[in-house]
């Protein structure tokens, strides 16, 4: 199945393939200039996404390796917009922000800058677990052992990212004995499982607040793992990340000031941006990692 999907003018398809090549040995996902293979499962039938990007539009394959439903269908059209970073539009942030005197000047130094998101809301929350308080060097090494241990393989070799039904049947010990601690496999499995029995729903149908309590519910889920699944997941435009500390570091930078702003400051100053506040996040985070042309 092939579908082309427009480009909006001013694509910044470098920052979407970067983000996709975290994992150099390219097990799930293979990324080449202008080019991204992802490997997912999709109703437990393993599927390559197979996207290459022009200057005006991508060309997208859907590859499964079996029938997929409609609602399958939808589920790989909605992995790709979240792949492309289409899922928020800017335009109506950088018009609200276009004289604003703190960030009007950060967002002109960074045109056409969007959120790039994992596939699926799970591989979101998955690899925020993996991932936190850990080097990013290990973390992939433990990402690729989650993969191993729990996804599928492609008719085409490339390695698909699991569904929670697929984490749901390991025990913990598939993951202690490949060095995660017990509390990281106590949660993906708590996760899975939860998911998996249709007691914990992954989709958009709710705010973003109701969505943050239910996975704040979690035993071993905390505010920085759900923030990065609003961002990174979920896709929901309005996320006030007051919490995170590279968010206040951007606003000390940016203010002026010897010290971060506390929790309470940042949830007022991002509070001038709502109803845009991830894409304020964004820009934020840009803010302290600038591109050689910025």
């Amino acid at each position: 199945m092939q579908k082309s999907i427009p480009l909006p003018a001013g694509y910044r398809s470098a920052d979407v393939l970067a983000f996709h090549s975290r994992d150099l040995e390219g097990m799930a996902e293979q990324v080449a200039p202008a080019r991204i293979r992802k490997g997912v499962m999709i109703g437990a039938v393993p599927v390559l996404l197979d996207i290459a990007l022009g200057p005006d539009a991508a060309l997208c394959t859907v590859d499964a390796d079996g029938a997929l439903t409609p609602a399958y269908v939808r589920q790989a059209d909605d992995a790709l917009l979240n792949i492309l970073a289409l899922r928020i539009d800017p335009a109506p942030f950088l018009a609200a922000v276009a004289g604003d005197p703190l960030l009007g000047p950060v967002v002109r130094r960074q045109p056409g800058l969007r959120i790039v998101q994992s596939a699926t809301i799970f591989e979101a929350l998955t690899w925020a677990i993996i991932g936190q308080q850990i080097n990013l060097t290990f973390a992939i090494a433990l990402r690729r052992t989650f993969i191993l241990q729990a996804g599928r393989q492609h008719s085409s070799g490339l390695w698909c990212y699991p569904e929670a039904g697929d984490v749901a049947r390991l025990d913990a010990n598939a993951l202690t004995t490949r060095k995660f601690s017990r509390s990281k496999a106590d949660t993906l499995l708590r996760l899975a499982q939860l998911v998996d029995s249709g007691a914990l729903v992954l989709d958009r149908q709710h705010d973003a607040g109701h969505v943050a309590a239910s996975l704040l519910a979690v035993k071993g889920i905390g505010p920085w793992t759900v923030n990065y699944a609003l961002l990174r997941g979920y896709g929901y435009p309005d996320c006030s990340l007051h919490g995170d500390v590279a968010i206040r570091t951007a606003f000390q930078h940016l203010l002026g000031e010897d010290a971060k702003p506390d929790m309470a400051r940042t949830e007022a100053l991002l509070a001038n941006y709502a109803p845009h506040r991830t894409m304020a996040a964004a820009h934020l985070w840009a803010s302290l990692h600038p591109r050689p042309s910025d």
